[in-house]
């Protein structure tokens, strides 16, 4: 077996990288050391027939504080879930080997990078080695593992990459959060393309799975906005396909995507819940070629379902030189996509023993709550806790009470169309939620100025 092992800029990256190592060589293994790398980067290890790996690690804790650490696993038919994890660990009698294994050193980032450029000449479907000449194009890194993006895609591409920040991979990401989510990380990169008057500036997640990009006007193009920018992409070389997200999205982006032609599949939250519906779609029959979380994680189906932050930027300077061509900016493409007035998110920390029965209960009794409400109206076309919309005394918009995948929460968000309509509906919920002596529910207390 051949195991390739690399990971980002992390605290205790090396010593666990050491102790993998040391590991699967007593073993027999052939390990490459392939050093600084990006979690769908590892994912091609097994793919590129340079390396051909049977399987990868990734040492990473993705945007987490830098004094976390985790490991990511991939063979060639995708990465390691929950009943992977639970056969990994439940197989632990000790193995041995006659002989040593052998350990070598072979840089992934540089044919990772080559793979990427190649993909977007051909995207681009111009002759030039350099189509990108002529465009400013800066990256945010957030001192994770992204930096090579600006020197081994955008370069060798001629873009001009002055302006680019936080390249350089530091272990405690002293900049601000290496996160496409987190408002103080698009704020920076929001600054850096206006102070340098760039035509587009992207941001990385420390593992770069995940990324967002911002427009020349500075506009941010996360979240809601980043799906509808892929949906358009897609639906222009798939009409009438399905895209699948997680359930978090605005009742706009369903508008957006119906009126380009195509279908929202609103599916539970996890990057990897909504990839493989995508992939189950697609083996019934069902063109899907996108699956993308509000958090930023998207994969293509052409993309080995992979969710991987630089193709995402990818397949967007694909665009680029016919944008340019045509007098249209990105935002062009989402003019189209409306924007709610008001969005709230609130938190409510679960205090119940039984955090999964407590909260599956709390949302029971809580899609009755909605349903006996004036103006409140359950929306049926949801697979995870309870949407609802709100008309008349409420405005217009919806909000959704979910519980998370994670933590012993429950999430909830609102948004309308029509200001200072929100706190109306914050209210009426909250009635509900200070019945249960077992949700902390402070958070939307002093939202309401209670």
């Amino acid at each position: 077996l051949t195991i390739a092992i690399g990971h980002h800029s992390r605290l205790t990256a090396e010593p666990i990288k050491q102790a993998l190592v040391d590991t699967f060589l007593s073993l027999g293994i052939q390990v490459i050391d392939v050093c600084l790398a990006t979690t769908p980067a590892m994912f091609m290890a097994t793919q590129f027939p340079t390396l051909q790996c049977d399987a990868a690690i990734m040492i990473t804790a993705s945007h987490l504080p830098y004094y976390f650490n985790g490991l990511k696993f991939f063979t060639a038919e995708g990465g390691a879930e929950k009943e992977d994890i639970r056969y990994i660990l439940s197989h632990t009698d000790p193995l041995t080997a006659n002989e040593n294994g052998t350990l070598m050193k072979q840089e992934l980032l540089p044919i990772y990078a080559e793979h990427l450029v190649a993909k977007i000449r051909q995207g681009i479907h111009s002759p030039e080695e350099k189509p990108l000449q002529g465009f400013r194009i800066i990256v945010d890194a957030g001192n994770g593992a992204g930096g090579f993006f600006a020197e081994q895609v955008l370069q060798v591409l001629g873009a001009d990459t002055t302006g680019s920040q936080f390249l350089e991979p530091d272990r405690h990401f002293p900049n601000h959060v290496p996160n496409p989510d987190n408002s103080e990380a698009m704020k920076s990169i929001q600054t850096a393309v206006l102070a340098n008057q760039a035509d587009l500036g992207i941001i990385f997640d420390t593992d770069v799975d995940r990324s967002a990009v911002v427009d020349q006007s500075g506009e941010v193009l996360n979240r809601n906005n980043l799906i509808a920018v892929l949906a358009a992409i897609v639906l222009k070389e798939a009409p009438g396909s399905y895209i699948v997200t997680n359930s978090p999205t605005s009742s706009h982006l369903k508008t957006f995507i119906e009126e380009k032609g195509g279908q929202q599949i609103r599916y539970i939250s996890g990057y990897r819940n909504v990839i493989n519906k995508m992939i189950e779609l697609n083996h019934g029959g069902f063109q899907t070629p996108l699956a993308i979380e509000t958090s930023g994680h998207a994969a293509f189906q052409e993309n080995y379902n992979l969710d991987d932050g630089a193709y995402i930027v990818a397949k967007i300077l694909m665009l680029l030189p016919e944008l340019k061509q045509n007098n249209q900016t990105l935002g062009d493409l989402i003019a189209t996509l409306k924007q709610p007035a008001e969005t709230n998110e609130f938190r409510f920390k679960i205090t119940a023993e039984d955090v999964t029965c407590y909260g599956q209960q709390v949302l029971r009794d809580f899609e009755l709550f909605v349903e006996n409400q004036a103006d409140f109206a359950v929306d049926r076309e949801n697979q995870e806790g309870v949407r609802g919309n709100v008309s008349g005394q409420y405005g217009s918009g919806w909000f959704l009470l979910r519980l998370s995948l994670h933590e012993p929460l429950l999430v909830l968000q609102v948004e309308n169309d029509q200001s200072d309509k929100n706190a109306c509906v914050i209210e009426k919920i909250a009635t509900f939620l200070q019945k249960y002596e077992e949700i902390d529910s402070q958070q939307i207390e002093n939202n309401l100025g209670n």
